[in-house]
């Protein structure tokens, strides 16, 4: 078993197995769910098993996400930490758009607050929107204004999400950062060096869609890896990436109470050398 938990400021320790509450929306990440008494019981139950990290925001739904988790949850345990997102909002088409204006992220920022029953976020990550973390756009000015509101009290942690180097080096200089939210997995690895950066630097990376999101990850090297280990595919996956770095975090989501389980069993399995070895190999 590695190291179950992480912690990145004294005041935050976080379990490394989170749960992603982004499929607790309905189709789309838009709307309600199809069943919301379902969605109660996995939030309850992940809390149940253990997991002190949730990853949320307040555009799933929107706001759809961030309520159920209120209602859920609150008044929430005192070591549960929940980390949202800022930097984008729905468009009534259920489109994703760009939100960055001082104006929209302190919109944002009090709606989170709203929507979750808070005084204070626990974490708030700015999520860049230009070419899924690829661009080298400047983030200054948003991140300044989180990190204003940071010293409002309105925020705890600062984190990035989608995001390269240059701009985590750029965020850093004006505040610090505990976490670095990427798309990265077994077959989706362009981020290898951010997951080093983030290590050398005691960093949480979260891979956000662990598990290869609306696309699941296929492999044939990891069907018989997991066959080998008497886990599933999922299973191994996630147990990988837990391995991959000491600062490595995942955020699988689901709204199924037996895939729940089945994920977070992951945090206890411990991959052998020669599978690490093999898994290393998938071609991207």
């Amino acid at each position: 078993m590695t190291n179950s938990t992480i912690t990145l400021a004294e005041d935050l320790t976080i379990t490394r197995m989170g749960y992603g509450a982004m499929q607790l929306a309905g189709p789309g990440v838009f709307g309600p769910p199809k069943d919301r008494d379902q969605a109660i019981a996995v939030l309850r139950e992940a809390v149940d098993l253990g997991v002190t990290h949730i990853d949320t925001s307040d555009f799933y739904g929107p706001t759809v996400v961030n309520e159920i988790i209120k209602e859920a949850l609150h008044p929430y345990p005192a070591d549960l930490h929940l980390v949202t997102k800022v930097g984008a909002r729905r468009g009534d088409d259920a489109s994703w758009l760009p939100a960055q204006t001082p104006v929209e992220l302190k919109a944002q920022v009090h709606g989170n607050l709203e929507h979750l029953g808070l005084d204070v976020l626990d974490v708030v990550n700015l999520r860049s929107m230009a070419n899924e973390g690829r661009s080298e756009e400047s983030i200054a000015e948003a991140f300044t204004t989180l990190a204003e509101l940071q010293q409002e009290g309105l925020i705890k942690h600062l984190g990035l999400s989608s995001v390269t180097i240059p701009q985590i080096r750029e965020a850093q200089a004006i505040a610090p950062i505990v976490t670095v939210q990427n798309l990265y997995n077994l077959v989706n690895r362009q981020d290898d060096d951010i997951v080093e950066y983030c290590a050398e630097h005691t960093i949480a990376f979260a891979s956000f869609f662990p598990l290869g999101g609306f696309t699941p990850l296929q492999s044939e090297t990891l069907q018989k890896v997991a066959a080998r280990l008497g886990a599933t595919p999922q299973q191994v996956a996630l147990a990988w990436l837990l391995q991959r770095s000491t600062t490595s975090v995942v955020i699988p989501g689901t709204s199924s109470l037996t895939h729940l389980r089945e994920n977070i069993a992951a945090r206890d399995l411990l991959l052998p050398p020669d599978a690490v070895t093999e898994l290393d190999a998938i071609a991207p």
